[in-house]
């Protein structure tokens, strides 16, 4: 059974985007010596216009085969025409109660019962499925992650979107790894203790 793993950025107070959600920002603290742990560690998770930037357009997937994101975190790459933001990996899926049809014959639309189609995908054969966001998606599906990695940048916003909206609740974890870099950031493993 594959795992659903929130692999996400967030500020040092926990928003993972400006109030109305944009990112950004965060790439001005990502130095080289992060840059490569991301190229390397985790290589799926740059979007295929990164890596063929990069170099690393062949760069086999390590954790994550499949992607599921929210329309307002799809939207961005969309706006510039990156129609598959993803391509590399076999299975895009993003989640949109507005959108019809897929702008990308490799894009593939959930709507619906989402719990229940996420479980679908969970209960395929394969490498684990990245949640990429954003808050409302994960509030969705917080009953469904299995796997935290929280990608912690140097920087103090005070406000904005916060990594969850799913309201106050106790669910525990377990730290399953923590690797800390010289410009100041972090990359912390937590696995839900069902």
């Amino acid at each position: 059974m594959r795992k659903l793993t929130y692999f996400i950025a967030t500020s040092v107070d926990g928003f993972i985007g400006a109030p109305d959600g944009d990112g950004e920002f965060f790439n001005s603290h990502v130095d080289a010596e992060f840059l490569d742990h991301l190229m390397t560690e985790y290589p799926e998770t740059i979007s295929a216009l990164g890596r063929e930037h990069l170099g690393i357009a062949d760069r086999a997937p390590r954790h994550f085969d499949a992607v599921v994101m929210g329309r307002r975190t799809y939207e961005p790459g969309l706006k510039v025409g990156m129609t598959s933001p993803y391509g590399h990996l076999p299975e895009q899926y993003v989640v949109s109660r507005s959108l019809v049809t897929a702008p990308d014959p490799q894009v593939r639309l959930l709507g619906g019962d989402l719990v229940a189609a996420v479980r679908e995908l969970k209960a395929r054969d394969g490498l684990g499925i990245w949640l990429c966001g954003g808050a409302d998606l994960a509030t969705q599906l917080i009953d469904e992650i299995d796997e935290f990695v929280v990608k912690t940048y140097p920087v103090f916003l005070g406000t904005g979107m916060p990594m969850s909206r799913a309201g106050f609740g106790q669910r525990p974890l377990e730290l399953t790894g923590s690797r800390t870099f010289g410009g100041g950031q972090t990359v912390t493993g937590y696995a839900v203790r069902r």
